[in-house]
């Protein structure tokens, strides 16, 4: 187990402490057993054989049939000449950024309190990815099952939710930033790249839209819940219903607040976020260098992350959305529409398709993890008693 002291937990007269006393107590032994099943999307039959028959038409499309529309088959076929030391870099990148992912979870978390090993850790993150992978909406499946083998491990509801908005606020920060310095630098010239408006100033100004509305939301009180009671007592349906659903502001404030306070005290598992984004971006980099020319760097991180926001589409295991969003913003900041087409393909492959499989292993991991964590727990009131006999 990790020996790393947690956050300092705030006092009884801060707001969160009032607010802990409304979370769920911890489950009883009934109610560990009722849950302990992974978290399962209702689908049909229909959805998914539909879902899978598009994700395997559109990955066929991309790989075979696109280049054929588009008369590149000269080009196509640098994918099979491509420098393998280029790709076996873009490997190692894609090894470095999960690592660094699973170095943020893990600090996060295990500062929280719960109590988890850095292979605990692994397994959490990539069945994650896995689930993440197979759903879309920008990770709703990887969260869901996040916060089940969090609620496994024993930390309580309301601290898994606000650890998790910590985990994400920290893990988005560097994305944020980066439209922000990228964006604005394009703009006024400090990197080499176009500078339209439209691939600059605004990818900057939603950056750092959002950075204010993370940092406004931490405003807001994180007892909100407990405030509203006596309102929603004399105030009908609607008062009760605000009422529960000021969880929500509340939870997201407090983890903001959590984020905060890892920045201050300079947690080293904050290197975790950026070496995730970096190695990934530096996949996508090594993709270009293996097959042609790698764009100037500031255009390779704009591009990225304005191509990414693809991943917020609804579509099956978010095939499409990124691919064609990368490529299309590759191609308005001017870079040759054939060479990002073979780079952002082989980049997705090493990026999204082969963590896959590590990710579908961790996923059979966590669950005999997750049976030990049960034997244990069923155990260790059996032990006291001996010992107290």
């Amino acid at each position: 187990m990790s020996e790393r002291a947690p956050l300092p937990r705030p006092s009884r007269d801060d707001p969160r402490m009032a607010a802990a006393a409304d979370a769920p107590a911890p489950a009883t032994q009934g109610e560990v057993d009722h849950d302990e099943e992974m978290p399962r999307v209702q689908v049909t039959r229909r959805q998914v054989f539909l879902g899978a028959a598009f994700i395997l038409a559109f990955t066929a499309f991309l790989y075979f049939g696109l280049p054929q529309i588009s008369g590149l088959d000269d080009t196509w076929r640098r994918i099979e000449n491509g420098d393998p030391l280029w790709l076996l870099a873009a490997g190692a990148f894609t090894v470095l950024s999960f690592g660094g992912y699973v170095m943020l979870f893990h600090g996060v978390y295990v500062r929280g309190g719960v109590r988890l090993t850095v292979a605990e850790s692994y397994q959490i993150t990539m069945a994650g990815l896995a689930a993440t992978r197979l759903f879309a909406a920008g990770g709703a499946g990887g969260i869901a099952l996040t916060a089940w083998a969090l609620r496994r491990a024993g930390m309580p509801r309301r601290d898994v939710a606000e650890q998790t908005l910590a985990f994400l606020v920290l893990t988005y920060a560097v994305y944020a930033a980066a439209l922000v310095i990228g964006g604005l630098g394009l703009r006024y010239g400090v990197f080499e790249g176009s500078d339209e408006f439209a691939l600059t100033t605004l990818p900057a100004i939603l950056g750092a839209v959002a950075i204010g509305i993370a940092l406004l939301s931490a405003l807001t009180p994180t007892d909100l819940q407990k405030r509203l009671e006596g309102w929603s007592r004399r105030g009908g349906r609607f008062a009760r219903t605000a009422q529960k659903l000021a969880n929500v502001p509340a939870a997201l404030s407090a983890g903001v607040r959590i984020a905060v306070q890892h920045v201050r005290q300079r947690d080293p598992a904050l290197a975790g976020s950026v070496l995730y984004w970096g190695a990934n971006i530096a996949v996508l980099w090594a993709s270009f260098k293996a097959f042609g020319e790698a764009p100037p760097w500031a255009v390779i991180v704009m591009a990225y992350f304005v191509g990414m926001l693809g991943n917020l589409l609804p579509l099956p295991g978010g095939v499409g959305g990124v691919d064609g969003g990368m490529i299309g913003a590759f191609v308005a900041y001017d870079v040759d529409y054939q060479l990002a087409l073979v780079a952002v393909l082989t980049y997705r492959a090493f990026a999204f398709y082969l963590p896959t499989i590590p990710g579908a292993v961790a996923y059979f991991q966590l669950r005999r993890t997750v049976a030990r964590w049960r034997d244990e727990r069923h155990t260790r009131p059996a032990m006291a008693t001996a010992r107290a006999g």
